[in-house]
Order: C-alpha cells, then structure tokens, then sequence
C-alpha cells in the first residue's frame, strides 16, 4: 500500500530539513541545530513543523511566499485547539525566531511575518506549575529506602533536585567531576540553558545524601562519569535520561500518596525556589541560582504575593 502524498509531505517537513535541500530549508536545519537546549530545539522543531503543514510549505520558494495572513490563521487555529496563552506565546516565538534566522542567513528574506503579530497575554504573573508544601516536600525526600544502592542513588537525587531547583535535564547532565570544592565549600557545577555553568553551593544533607551514594556506586572512581547513573541491568552505568527522572519522582509521589495535579519534575524546582523565598532569599540571587536570564521568569515562582494570610486587606487598621 503506497503513503499517502500528504504523509510523504509531512515525512519531508518532520525531518526539518535533509541538509542536502537548497536555500532556506537547509537553513531551518542550521537554525535547529543553534539552539543549544535540547527541550526547546524539540518543542520549535514541533512548533514549526505545525506551522509547515498546515500552509502546505513544500520546498524553500514557499517560505519565501508567506505572509502576515498565514500566520494570523495559524494563530485562530491554535486559538481553537484551546491552548495555554503560554504555549501559543511560545509557538509564535518560535516561528519568529526562525525568520529572524532566514533574514539573517538570506538575503531573499527581507522580512519577518510574524513581527507585529500580538501575541497572548499571560493569565496573571503567577506561575501555573504546582508545589509542594514544605511537609509533601520532606515526605517525598524520605520516601526512598536508604537500605539499598537504588534507595541510595534516589535519595540523593531527590535532594538535588528539591534542595537546589536543577531543572531535569540539568540533573541527567551532571558528572561526579561537577563536584567541586570553592571556598571551602562543595558545589554543584551545572550546565544549563544554553550551555551556561553556574556554581551551587550543595545543601548539607545533600551533601551527606550524595557521598553515602557516591560510596555504595560501582562508577564512583570514574570521575568523567555521570553522577546518577542505572545500577540495574543493561541499564546498568549508563547515565539516567531526563525522562528517566521523571519517572522517579512520579514514582515516588506515588508512593508516599503525594497527589498534586500536574507534578513532575519542575515542580520540585518550583518548590525549592518557593521555599527560598518564604524563608527570605533574596530574589536576585534566587534568579541566578536558578539560571534564569529574567528575573521576571523568577517571580513566577514567587508564591509569597498569592498567600491570603499576607493580603494587604489584614494589614489596614482605622482609628477613630
């Protein structure tokens, strides 16, 4: 049975694009290939990839042909499929991105279609991930059992993640050798977001958490290794995926009865910037142990303006 025109169509554009292509394709490939982080390449990869199939974009004379009014209806239709404003907001800077590129790169493309396109507001300023209290939060850094090297390993894993707001790939991306000692003092080297390290002064449990790890891991002598690594298997020494960590905290809550809608891995990164901040971090710093280029991103996580208890309504006192 032969493939439909239409999947062979869709095939072409999901490569995005064979580099053996000519003009602007071959550059929608270099301008994937440029965006360092891995998550946001697969998200644009997928976002324009939407937008390709539905204006029917074929081959490079095509881009060149678009228009304001092909984006707009691509906007009602993301409208239509009822999606977040930030998920829109996100797909219509991706588009963007990608001609600001073209324009760069070729010198055929004289102007961006998107550029004037409003884009949707947000809700409010506050952040949509859930965290966890401080109690769901001590209960799921318990919840591993410290009486094997798997209990081991997610224990301090857990600690990572809930005593320093990594993000997940951040996490998977570590090595034994990003421990380091500054000032005295173990740190965290992270790589994050486009390929920036930030130095992280490690919690003292979980300093404690990782070296009992450390000690009862086979890789502990290879300091080139990854730090978390599968200790089952054919798994086994190879390093645990960002999906792989995933499925450990949801395991976990799981286990422990933790049920809070939407909770993944980002949202023990919310938590642990939320509790920084209740107990009077300061914001800016907050902002760079995050990684955050913005500290606009950082006050999404800044619950402290959303707690009733704070309302300025309880702060107003008349006198007669």
């Amino acid at each position: 049975m032969g493939v439909p025109q239409k999947n062979l169509r869709r095939a072409a554009v999901v490569d995005l694009l064979p580099s053996k292509q000519a003009g602007s394709f071959c550059l929608v490939s270099e301008w994937l290939a440029n965006i360092d982080n891995h998550q946001t390449r697969r998200a644009y990869r997928s976002d324009v990839r939407d937008f390709f199939d539905l204006g029917d974009i074929r081959n490079s004379d095509d881009l060149l042909d678009l228009s304001r009014g092909h984006v707009l209806v691509w906007r009602a239709r993301l409208e239509k499929l009822a999606l977040s404003p930030a998920t829109r907001r996100r797909k219509l800077a991706a588009l963007a991105s990608l001609f600001d590129y073209l324009i760069e790169r070729d010198p055929r493309h004289t102007r961006n279609p998107v550029r004037g396109i409003r884009r949707p507001r947000t809700d409010s300023y506050e952040g949509k991930t859930p965290a966890l209290n401080s109690s769901q939060a001590k209960q799921l850094l318990d919840a591993p059992d410290d009486s094997s090297p798997k209990g081991l390993r997610d224990r301090a894993l857990l600690a990572v993640l809930l005593y320093h707001g990594l993000r997940r790939q951040e996490v998977a991306d570590l090595r034994v050798s990003d421990l380091r000692v500054r000032d005295g003092l173990p740190h965290l080297r992270v790589r994050g977001k486009g390929g920036k390290l930030r130095f992280i002064p490690l919690q003292d449990e979980a300093s404690q958490r990782l070296t009992r790890y450390l000690a009862s891991a086979r890789e502990q002598s290879d300091k080139n290794g990854f730090l978390f690594v599968g200790l089952r298997g054919s798994k086994a020494g190879a390093c645990l995926s960002a999906d792989g960590i995933y499925k450990i905290v949801c395991s976990y809550a799981r286990s422990t009865g933790i049920f809070v809608d939407g909770l993944g891995v980002h949202g023990l990164r919310v938590t642990a910037a939320t509790n920084a901040l209740e107990h009077q971090a300061d914001i800016a710093q907050v902002q760079h142990w995050l990684g955050h280029s913005s500290i606009t991103t950082t006050r999404l996580y800044d619950r402290r303006l959303n707690r009733p208890s704070d309302s300025p309504s309880f702060k107003i006192h008349y006198e007669s």
